[in-house]
């Protein structure tokens, strides 16, 4: 893990599943039903800016990770102090998209399995693939980049062909408004899942392109919107706008209607595939930031030796951050984008670049006047 080097393909796939992630299995957008598809482009165009933030704070401090210059910038302790709350960050979010695919499988498939097992084999795999390390995780996601993009293809084609989709359910466009469109881009799609291309700032100084950097996270995150926004699409356009919004997985929804030929049906396996791909990426991606965050706050010199305790912390959330699934989903849409997500990924940053910046044109300022 010490010696990591990844190159711009890779990151390429990692920006591309880590975006995908859990974006799909839920009503991304819902509260502005039949115009949900606009908020999540509203999204990819803030996500856009806000990785511009971020990726010129990368260019003040090329090698250093996002727990390293915040020191830098904020001074010792006072940095110390944040980077100490952005690994808190990565640990609950990570706890949180883990709780999102273990309720997902427990009520859908294992049924009759208790959370917590779901949740343990979900982290022990992912312990093992982070303590091998980043490279092997990103070599892993270039091949599962082309399995995803097999079952989209495969699936929108069987939706297209099962003659489930009715384009009259995305009318009337902006029945009400700006408003709601809009409510559901700063509550929702900014953050979820564009925001969250924040956690790459403790992964950019390994990449060994630093050049291709710009162009390949910004691929990344539009080809994943362009895939977000026609999944919504489509889901709206198969189940309509109100059963799209009630859903807690208006995807499996959508799939679970292909009927084809009376013989290819049933097609939820391709779904659940999706799922575990997903979560696993996406889980491993806090999990190292949290792990990385860790060693380099705390000066271990070693970060395998974090991996099983911080794995065990982040299941022990997973469980324990609420009671029900209602009360799990209440709390994510009323307290951790507002209290958490904005101020991670945008507020906290952009008060660094600005810092960041005054700092280093007085530097350029100090040795032009030498």
């Amino acid at each position: 893990m010490d010696k990591i080097k990844i190159n711009a393909s890779q990151l390429f796939t990692l920006v591309f599943l880590f975006e995908m992630g859990s974006s799909i299995l839920f009503g991304l957008g819902a509260n502005a039903k039949q115009d949900a598809w606009i908020s999540i482009i509203l999204g990819l165009a803030g996500g856009l800016i806000v990785f511009f933030v971020h990726y010129r704070l990368f260019l003040f401090y090329p090698d250093l990770i996002l727990t390293s210059y915040i020191q830098k910038i904020a001074g010792k302790w006072p940095g110390r102090i944040i980077a100490f709350f952005y690994i808190t960050y990565f640990i609950y979010v990570s706890g949180r998209v883990l709780r999102d695919f273990g309720e997902l499988l427990e009520t859908t498939v294992y049924t009759n399995t208790p959370l917590f097992v779901i949740h343990a084999l979900m982290v022990l795999t992912i312990t093992y693939g982070i303590h091998k390390g980043l490279e092997v995780i990103a070599r892993v996601a270039q091949i599962y980049f082309a399995i995803i993009y097999i079952m989209a293809i495969s699936g929108f084609l069987l939706i297209i062909f099962s003659g489930l989709i009715h384009f009259d359910f995305l009318k009337p466009i902006l029945e009400n408004g700006w408003k709601p469109v809009f409510n559901s881009f700063f509550r929702e799609t900014l953050a979820f899942p564009f925001g969250e291309i924040i956690v790459f700032t403790m992964i950019y100084p390994y990449v060994n392109e630093p050049k291709k950097i710009k162009f390949v996270c910004v691929g990344g995150m539009i080809l994943s919107g362009i895939n977000i926004t026609i999944t919504a699409i489509i889901t709206i356009a198969t189940i309509g706008p109100e059963l799209y919004t009630r859903s807690n997985f208006p995807l499996l929804s959508t799939v679970s209607k292909i009927e084809l030929a009376n013989f290819i049906e049933r097609l939820d396996v391709l779904f659940m595939l999706y799922l575990i791909i997903g979560g696993f990426f996406k889980i491993s991606l806090y999990f190292y930031a949290a792990v990385a965050g860790t060693a380099d706050l705390f000066q271990f010199k070693k970060k395998e030796k974090l991996v099983f305790t911080i794995g065990l912390i982040i299941l022990f959330a997973s469980i324990t951050m609420a009671s029900t699934y209602a009360e799990f989903v209440k709390e994510g849409l009323e307290f951790a984008t507002v209290y958490l997500n904005l101020p991670f990924q945008i507020i906290i940053p952009s008060i660094f670049l600005l810092i960041a910046f005054f700092r280093n044109r007085k530097k350029k300022l100090d040795t032009n006047v030498n």
